[in-house]
């Protein structure tokens, strides 16, 4: 099967997951998101009318943001985040039909993997990068483990459970990426407070390389 689109080159290795964010609140909390140095952001399909917020997303962020879905189970809703103007693709689990339209369509994907079997059917399929998911329960032995049989060149993230205050643990295991889900956002946060949690994050990101 053909790669899917690469990995562009972001300030941070930070994505930011706004499950549950709702139309109305998705710019203001994605430029709270971007003013603090974070360009990638991921709305969940199980959002209110998570297709709207990628669009509103995705036609108002600058063209260098990586803006995407979460949770994309079916080849039908690869579609519609690439007509709602989406480029990055996240999923819980590995699908051949979804790897497949994905990579038709070029978008940037990150399936989740758990084994090493998960792991290594994903780079077969053309994924972008893994995301080992939930990085939680596998914890950094458990992504080290695993990523010293992977090849040198494929790109770990880490999503579930974890704050920015894992990060110095899972980048000593070999992970680039982070998923950032509830200790950015959670529904009810303001974008005020949003920023101020996303700056959190970038500081310790920026820290890992200080």
């Amino acid at each position: 099967m053909s790669p899917t689109a690469p990995w562009p080159s972001l300030p941070v290795g930070i994505v930011a997951i706004l499950r549950g964010i709702k139309p109305h609140e998705a710019l203001s909390v994605g430029e709270a998101l971007v003013e603090a140095g974070i360009s990638a952001i991921e709305v969940p399909l199980n959002s209110p009318e998570p297709f709207k917020s990628i669009d509103v997303l995705a036609k108002h962020l600058p063209e260098n943001c990586l803006i995407g879905a979460g949770t994309v189970l079916t080849a039908e809703n690869v579609d519609r985040l690439c007509d709602a103007g989406g480029e990055l693709l996240v999923s819980p689990n590995i699908d051949v039909d979804v790897m497949q339209r994905a990579a038709d369509r070029r978008l940037v994907t990150m399936p989740g993997v758990f084994t090493p079997s998960e792991a290594l059917s994903a780079l077969r399929l053309g994924a972008t990068a893994l995301k080992f998911f939930p990085a939680s329960v596998l914890q950094p032995a458990g992504i080290k483990a695993i990523r010293a049989v992977l090849p040198a060149a494929a790109l770990v993230g880490a999503v579930g459970g974890i704050s920015e205050r894992d990060f110095e643990a899972y980048r000593s295991a070999g992970v680039s990426v982070f998923g950032l889900g509830t200790s950015l956002y959670q529904p009810g946060f303001d974008a005020a407070e949003v920023g101020r949690r996303a700056r959190n994050a970038v500081t310790a990101w920026q820290s890992l390389s200080a």
